[in-house]
């Protein structure tokens, strides 16, 4: 693995296994997890990257950050590193105004803003919005949200023109991006568009497991991209959100597997509440340059 800084972004070059992380959310004991887990993986906090919001709903905001920040792990800001480092009055999560989740962040992020550092304040202002992972022959903008946007929720469902144009602007041959806190894969005309989860809630699924995901590229110039579940003990993560004061909404969702609210979900996600997960491996091959597909016009 290797890293060249320029003007406009930080390149890192890997030829081995990749894991990638959305959402620490502040939950110390998935933070734990994930990192043992890469640990029991062999993979070195070199090849670890997280696509930010280290510090949302749960209860150990100042904990979490010095654990990752510890850990020398690759990390990009996230609207809510974003806002804390500015210090300002809201998360900026891009939450419809008025809302269940809107109303709710008041909140958590009064009690995050409370709790974090100076120092965590600086850290978060010094994070990249984004890197570029050169791995499998690919490049990959690594993002919180968008290329363009760190509040933009993307999901499954998302229009394909609306991703491809992303791509497209990022320049790269595909996105690794957080922020909407469901995991899924996609190629479009080629290109990639992947979402590892967050390890700070579940995936509205019903269960209490979290997910990361797991990118290797092979022999033959592909990457294959493994989405996987992590198992922790949110029972005790829970508990200690009720015992910081922080309610039962998103402590119960710990346990329960299933969100509070689904403001932020287009309809196709929110039929697919307390639904198994089904992300498939999905291997992928970055187009030559020369032969990368034009704009098709039947795109939704």
């Amino acid at each position: 693995m290797s890293s060249q800084r320029t003007a406009a972004v930080t390149e890192i070059y890997c030829t081995n296994t990749v894991l990638v992380f959305g959402g620490p959310y502040s939950n110390l004991h998935a933070c734990r997890a994930l990192l043992d887990e890469a640990a029991r993986r062999a993979i070195p906090p070199q090849r670890i990257f997280c696509t930010g919001d280290v510090v949302a709903y749960g209860a150990d905001p100042q904990a979490t950050v010095d654990l990752i920040a510890r850990s020398e792990i690759h990390v990009v800001q996230g609207n809510c590193e974003y806002a804390l480092g500015q210090d300002r009055a809201d998360c900026g999560c891009g939450f419809p105004e008025g809302g269940a989740c809107d109303t709710l962040s008041r909140r958590w992020y009064a009690y995050a803003r409370a709790r974090i550092s100076a120092d965590a304040r600086t850290w978060m202002r010094a994070l990249p919005p984004r890197l570029d992972l050169l791995i499998g022959g690919a490049r990959l903008a690594v993002v919180h949200a968008t290329p363009t946007s760190r509040n933009a929720f993307v999901y499954a469902s998302t229009p394909a023109r609306e991703k491809y144009a992303e791509i497209q602007k990022s320049g790269a041959d595909g996105v690794i991006a957080g922020h909407g806190g469901i995991p899924f894969t996609q190629i479009i005309d080629g290109r990639l568009w992947h979402n590892a989860g967050v390890i700070g809630l579940p995936a509205n699924d019903g269960r209490a497991d979290v997910w990361y995901a797991i990118l290797d590229p092979d022999d033959d110039g592909g990457l294959m991209v493994e989405h996987h579940a992590l198992r922790y003990d949110a029972a005790t993560a829970a508990t200690a959100m009720r015992a910081a004061g922080l309610g039962e909404d998103y402590a119960g969702a710990l346990e329960s597997g299933l969100w509070p609210s689904m403001d932020s979900l287009p309809q196709g996600e929110r039929k697919n509440r307390g639904a198994p997960l089904s992300a498939p491996p999905t291997r992928w091959r970055a187009p030559a340059p020369n032969a990368r597909p034009p704009w098709r016009k039947d795109f939704q």
